[in-house]
This record gives structure tokens, sequence and C-alpha cells, in this order.
């Protein structure tokens, strides 16, 4: 469908009613479940443990990816380390000082309201670097998260000096706008120190399996200086409420 209009990015009147105030994001890469359980756990955290997030003042949004076979043989890298990430779940914080909030009721909500974990092969905070949206969308990039999306392309990277902008990428048909973040914030106890680190969404208004083959020419491209080094690039999809066994690992 095409969508009529101006883009908003395009319309300084549309502009000056507001921006985006979401600043940092949570983000947890994890394995599938070892028991096959993976629709359970889905079901759990988006009816409790996600939903409760909002009670926190500081979220703005959150998103849940899940890999299919079919999404891990369309990858175009995934280094060993992250050959296992199946799930990966976001949290979009107006600032730093949700984080305390978010680590208390993490906890607050353990013992047997929490009844088991994924494996988890990486988690921690990064700060909003930039955000661009295809013409095509019409919406704004400040909104472009909040857009329905049939799923998302995923960048995991090392970048060289800060953040490495991806914006090209939203020429590829399908992407509807990508919004990119940077490790280096100072890790809090039991996270690792991310600097280095860029993570990429871009928002698939496409099938994400076909849009996937048209990312491997501009990838080849944006990592053959060496200043972007790839860690994983891979399509995902979203979780379909109530049909939490429709995409699994």
């Amino acid at each position: 469908m095409k969508l009529p209009g101006v883009p908003s990015d395009q319309l300084p009147a549309v502009l000056a009613t507001g921006t985006t105030d979401v600043r940092r994001i949570f983000m947890s890469l994890a394995a599938r479940e070892p028991g096959g359980r993976d629709a359970e756990y889905l079901e759990w955290h988006s009816l409790d443990h996600r939903t409760e997030q909002y009670r926190i003042a500081g979220v703005r949004h959150s998103l849940r990816l899940v890999s299919t076979p079919a999404c891990r043989a369309a990858r175009a890298f995934s280094d060993s380390h992250h050959a296992a990430v199946d799930h990966v779940m976001t949290y979009f914080f107006t600032d730093d000082a949700a984080f305390d909030q978010f680590g208390a009721l993490s906890i607050a909500l353990g013992g047997e309201r929490r009844p088991f974990r994924l494996p988890s092969i990486d988690a921690g905070y990064l700060t909003l670097a930039g955000m661009v949206a295809a013409p095509a969308a019409i919406a704004g990039a400040d909104v472009i998260p909040w857009r329905p999306a049939r799923g998302v392309y995923l960048l995991v990277e090392l970048v060289e000096q800060g953040a490495s902008s991806p914006a090209a990428l939203a020429n590829i048909s399908g992407v509807a706008g990508i919004w990119w973040h940077t490790g280096g914030i100072p890790p809090l106890p039991g996270f690792r120190d991310n600097t280095g680190l860029q993570l990429t969404y871009c928002f698939l208004d496409a099938d994400p399996l076909k849009t996937a083959p048209l990312f491997l020419q501009p990838l080849q491209e944006r990592w053959k200086t060496g200043k972007v080094v790839p860690l994983l690039a891979a399509p995902f999809l979203i979780p379909v409420p109530f049909e939490w066994d429709r995409y699994l690992p």
C-alpha cells in the first residue's frame, strides 16, 4: 500500500509538535529454551513480565523479536558467540533514572512469578545514536519503533570511533526506518563494558525473509573497510499475541 501525503520529517509543523524522548535502551540477547518451552516463555513474558514494566515512568516502549529456522538460514553474518541468538528483548527508556526501578522491578517479579529464564548470550544498556525514516513510510523517524512492523533486520556490530551511521540501509525496499544505538554507558553491576558495540534495528513493513537477501550487498559494502565489524546480521520476526507458537526457534 502506498500511503498518501508528505513524509512527516519534511513537515516543520509536524516536527515542531514534539520529538522522541527515548535516550537509552536495554537489550537482551538469548538462546532458545533448552527444553523447547519457547512458546511457554513468550506467553509468560508477554502477559506478565513485559507488561509490568510499564508501571515504570521511564519506560516508553518495548520490543520482542524471535528467530525461526528460516530466519537463521537467511542471516548475512553470525560469529560463533552470536550464532545461538534466537530471542531479542529491548526496552526503550527516557533516561537513566529508570534503570534503578527497572532492576528493582525485575527482582520483585522473581521467585515463583518467574518460571524460568532463557540462556543469556548478552545484555546491556546502550544510547540512542541516530534514526532515519524511509520517505515511503510517511511516519517520521522519531516514531518508527511504534509503527506496526512485520519484523526487524538486526545488526550487532563493533564500530570504530563512536557510531557508524547505517542510514543508507533505509533505501532498501521494505525498510520503513532505522534506529541505532551505541554502547559505552558506564557499566552497571553485572554487565560488561560494551564500548564500541552498536545495535541497529531496521524496522520492516515487508516480509523479513523476502527482505533479507536485499541486505547482502549493502552490508558487504558497509563492512569492506574493516571499520565496522559484524557480529550478527539477521532477520527477526515479532511474536503474535496469543499465537505464541507461530514463530519459534
